[in-house]
């Protein structure tokens, strides 16, 4: 060194700007050095001075970076990795009083005094150096630099109430997840930065918080070491830490370290601690906020001049005591531990009998522990590499290649992942070292790419686990007052400042159902503020929609296309239902109207379309006295009535008032007056939403589906949902009024006093089997007696030319099979086979409560002759054997008589009548044929018999006719 080299200890707090002071000297001069604590702070400093003199005269030397330009004039390195003995002009160490710290405070100490630069040498650090400096480096000069900004205690304060651009402190890996964790779920997220990150892991994270994108930082004390971050506060989560030996409290001067982050420029900053911690003393806070701290009187030291003759020699040196007062001897470092243990090895032991091998032993020995196994393991691969450079000169590359592969996975969580980029660090660190790998640049940069993959993992896994970008995007935005643009995409998910909130249904917004209790009201809030134009945009859109894209639900709810937007509710009448929008109140009183004023036109245009016979009714004014009365009654049931409940009333109306509602569509049926029209499923189904409103249902039933004759009785149901469906319950089916009508005209024609039994007609119109028929009759109030009777199988027969044309393709139905060959529906508006009232007297009749009875009239030509009865029973050839002596097959039949009391013991709802033995339907014993030697062909049928014409032998429909003819 010159004798014109001056050393100058640059003091004073933090935020004093003493690394930007070295920066600028240093590149005042030709060459220099600089030694900063953190391999994070390396990087930060050699990116600013790259910025300002370029990349190729730059170099970074850190333990696991090595980038050395051939024409480098400008060291960055971590103080560790400093080279020595290069001549250099400048020479800065940075934070110079972590030559007090337990673990590193040796390596401080030793360039502190054997570290100069030939024209300029710095010591940058706190005031408590001052003394130490003084008895260690005597021509040392002082420059005290005056903090740029002001630092203020503020107390407790809960991590919920951290206003934004503060840094939490934890000092460990698991508080700082921890704090991060509630943050992310009460705040938005956190920026999460640690020393055991990796340069790259730690500036992506920077980033984030240094850009925006989230507000809140947590950090190790790692933050207190030069790190320049645009903080306003600080809060300590912990005044403890474990010191790599113990737990212990921190110092007023390590608190201070860390809490002067806060404030950078001219910016003022506050610290404090969070709810979890208790507050600091008075002293305590006032000494750091005046930067008072005691001395530091004593640095640690280990001896620099070490003897390499042998292992017990080396060993020795560096446990020697210090010859200073000020220096204390350092406690045992890692690697005068994996020093000693691997002196242990007898096969070590060996290898090393000269100074070269010893030498070599030691480099390999203060390889860091990065890992953090354990002692035994990390001495364990220090064995295995210390063989391989003492055997082969250096380490072989396809083991090198197995290690780096079995590292190279960017899969699993924050913690695996976390585990591997420490594990390359070793690494990294190994193909640093010269001469230790065949090809040094291929191994750096193969170990550099994996700990950059490792890194960019971990900061999305960091990122994902810790930053709800949504929350903290609309958190912002909120505070700048700002408005926010949202966008709704044609399946109504909403997107606030382009983060997903939540889908617009109609004019309700309903957030993520993903979003956690604390973050739901900062979307909520936001997405409403965002979304008022929406709303507007949206009810004009609506407003001028057709009719076609709106529509009601059975339950009453109104749709426009997929979207609820409102529901019906019962007005005064039930032609006149009123509507209840579904309208954010955010959305405003003008939106909400223009939907209501839209909904109620289109449910009154839909009952007008659907009820327009009821409705032209209402308007006819030529009805007058009982006719309109009944007109009124018939309109307030919606179009259907069961004749029973308005006997009285159509007893009293005379022919021209039943002709005058007749020409609106009204027909008199014997079990049901109706407007046939008002059957079709669209008016069933609008009937139904009408009359639930009007009854108070909660739940309104659903209409049959269309088309079916029968469905399964409806029971359950409230009162008179069977006549509102269109139906009528009929023991445990429920038929159709219209096609219950056809059938009434067919039963006319039937001595139902004498007894008659069911037609293939009858059977047909219903699409019934005989038994389901026999229940329904039941349930209309005829008496169903079951008998059985020996089946006559009819004989070959031949058609004559008189008989009707194409009666062969007319399937004809026997009356005991179990199926139909008929199809089971019939449309509700099919022609009318029989008009009501065809007979005169027919309505008072059933008015009366029982079946009509009319006379026969005269007999017609039936378009099949009786077909003859062969007397004895032809056996088929071709049959099995036993068919010959098998008995005679037998059939079932039911014969039906009108039960004048079952119709008043009929439920309301439907169900089997009861007889008067208490039996449904009156049922009885079927006696079916005689079987003690009487006529067995007897015809049991109350309808006189027909003469018998002859029938085509060969035609199978007119012989299953037959049997159906004579019951048997």
């Amino acid at each position: 060194m010159s004798g014109d080299a001056r050393v100058v200890a640059v003091l004073g707090p933090t935020n004093t700007g003493k690394t930007t002071y070295a920066i600028e000297r240093m590149l005042g001069h030709r060459t220099g050095v600089i030694g900063l604590p953190l391999r994070l702070l390396a990087r930060e400093v050699y990116d600013r001075i790259v910025a300002l003199r370029g990349p190729s005269v730059v170099a970074l030397v850190t333990g696991e970076e090595r980038i050395v330009p051939p024409r480098t004039q400008y060291w960055v390195c971590t103080v560790e990795a400093m080279p020595e003995g290069m001549g250099i002009d400048f020479l800065a160490i940075d934070e110079i009083q972590l030559c007090a710290d337990p673990e590193r405070g040796h390596v401080f100490t030793d360039r502190l005094l054997r570290a100069r630069g030939l024209h300029e040498t710095l010591f940058l650090g706190a005031d408590t150096m001052r003394g130490p400096i003084g008895a260690l480096v005597p021509e040392a000069q002082y420059m005290r630099r005056e903090r740029m900004s002001q630092l203020v205690y503020s107390g407790q304060k809960k991590v919920s109430r951290m206003r934004p651009r503060s840094a939490i402190v934890g000092f460990s890996v698991d508080n700082v997840y921890a704090i991060a964790e509630l943050i992310r779920r009460q705040k938005g997220g956190a920026a999460v930065v640690m020393g055991a990150l990796s340069p790259r892991t730690r500036n992506a994270q920077v980033d984030m918080y240094q850009n925006g994108e989230v507000d809140f930082l947590v950090a190790t004390d790692a933050i207190g070491m030069g790190l320049n971050l645009d903080i306003d506060h600080v809060a300590f989560s912990s005044l403890t830490k474990f010191d790599g030996r113990r737990m212990r409290p921190l110092a007023p001067n390590e608190l201070a370290q860390i809490a002067g982050r806060a404030g950078r420029g001219q910016k003022d900053g506050t610290f404090g601690v969070t709810g979890d911690v208790r507050p600091l003393d008075e002293g305590t806070a006032q000494a750091i906020m005046d930067h008072r701290f005691t001395p530091l009187s004593k640095l640690q030291w280990r001896n620099h001049a070490l003897q390499f003759g042998t292992i017990d020699a080396l060993v020795r040196s560096l446990e020697a005591p210090p010859d200073h007062e000020v220096l204390v001897r350092a406690r045992e470092a890692d690697d005068l531990m994996a020093l000693k243990s691997l002196s242990e090895s007898a096969e070590v032991t060996a290898r090393c009998t000269d100074a070269l091998s010893v030498r070599l032993l030691w480099d390999v020995c203060r390889v860091p522990d990065f890992r953090g196994i354990s002692h035994a393991e990390h001495s364990n691969l220090l064995d295995v590499i210390f063989r391989y450079l003492h055997e082969r000169g250096t380490i072989p590359n396809d083991w090198m290649a197995r290690q780096i592969k079995r590292i190279d996975r960017s899969d699993g969580d924050i913690d695996a992942i976390s585990k591997r980029l420490a594990f390359i660090r070793t690494w990294t660190y190994v193909a640093q070292r010269k001469g230790w790998v065949d090809d040094e640049t291929h191994w750096r940069d193969e170990t550099r790419h994996v700990e950059d993959r490792l890194s960019d993992a971990l900061h999305e896994k960091l990122t994902q686990r810790f930053v709800d970008r949504r929350t903290s995007v609309l958190l912002r935005r909120l505070g700048q007052k700002e408005a926010m643009v949202a966008e709704v995409n044609d399946s109504g998910e909403v997107t606030v400042e382009g983060e997903f909130v939540g889908k617009l249904d109609g004019f309700r917004f309903s957030q993520d159902k993903g979003a956690g209790a604390a973050e739901a009201k900062t979307i909520k809030s936001a997405a409403l503020q965002a979304l008022a134009p929406q709303f507007h945009l949206r009810a004009d859109r609506f407003y001028n929609a057709p009719d076609t894209e709106i529509d009601f639900t059975e339950q009453g709810g109104l749709m426009w296309g997929s979207a609820a937007v409102g529901k019906l509710v019962a007005g005064a009448e039930p032609l006149k239902p009123m509507v209840e929008v579904f309208v954010d109140d955010v959305a405003g009183p003008e939106v909400a109207q223009k939907v209501q004023r839209r909904l109620q036109h289109f449910i009154d245009r839909k009952v007008a379309a659907l009820f327009e016979p009821l409705m032209n009714m209402q308007r006819d004014e030529t009805l007058n006295g009982l006719a309109k009365g009944f007109a009124f009654r018939m309109i307030e049931a919606l179009g259907v009535l069961p004749r029973a409940a308005v006997a009285e009333d159509v007893k009293a109306l005379d022919q021209d008032a039943r002709g005058a509602l007749r020409k609106h569509g009204i027909r008199f049926g014997q079990f049901t007056i109706f407007l046939p029209l008002l059957l079709k499923p669209a008016p069933t189904r609008l009937r139904l939403v009408l009359w639930s409103l009007s009854q108070g249902l909660s739940e309104f039933p659903e209409s049959p589906p269309p088309g079916l004759v029968t469905v399964p009785a409806m029971v359950d149901g409230p009162q008179g949902v069977d006549t509102m469906s269109g139906y009528r319950n009929a023991g445990t089916r429920a038929i159709r009024i219209d096609m219950l009508e056809r059938l009434a005209d067919m039963l006319r024609a039937e001595d139902s006093r004498g007894g008659f039994e069911a037609k293939a007609d009858m059977l047909s119109i219903t699409g019934m089997t005989l038994e389901q028929f026999a229940t329904l009759m039941e349930g209309l109030g005829y008496k169903a007696e079951k008998g059985e009777r020996e089946k006559v199988k009819p004989a070959d027969a031949v058609v004559t030319k008189d008989a009707t044309p194409d009666a062969a393709d007319i399937p004809v139905m026997d009356a005991a099979d179990a199926t139909l060959p008929t199809a089971e529906t019939m449309p509700a508006d099919a022609p009318e086979p029989v008009a009501d009232d065809v007979v005169a007297g027919t309505e008072e009749i059933a008015d009366a409560g029982q079946a009509p009875i009319i006379e026969e009239p005269a007999e017609t030509p039936d378009v099949t002759a009786e077909i003859p009865v062969n007397s004895e029973t032809e056996i088929d050839p071709g049959a099995a054997p036993d068919a010959a002596v098998a008995g005679p097959e037998t059939e079932v039949f039911y014969t039906f008589t009108w039960g004048r009391s079952a119709p008043n013991r009929r439920p309301q709802n439907g169900g089997k009548p009861r007889g008067k033995q208490g039996t449904p339907g009156g049922k009885g014993k079927g006696k079916g044929p005689r079987r003690d030697g009487g006529d067995k062909s007897q015809n049991f049928s109350a309808r006189p018999p027909k003469k018998e014409k002859a029938i085509d032998p060969d035609n199978p429909f007119a012989a299953a006719l037959m049997g159906l003819k004579d019951g048997k």
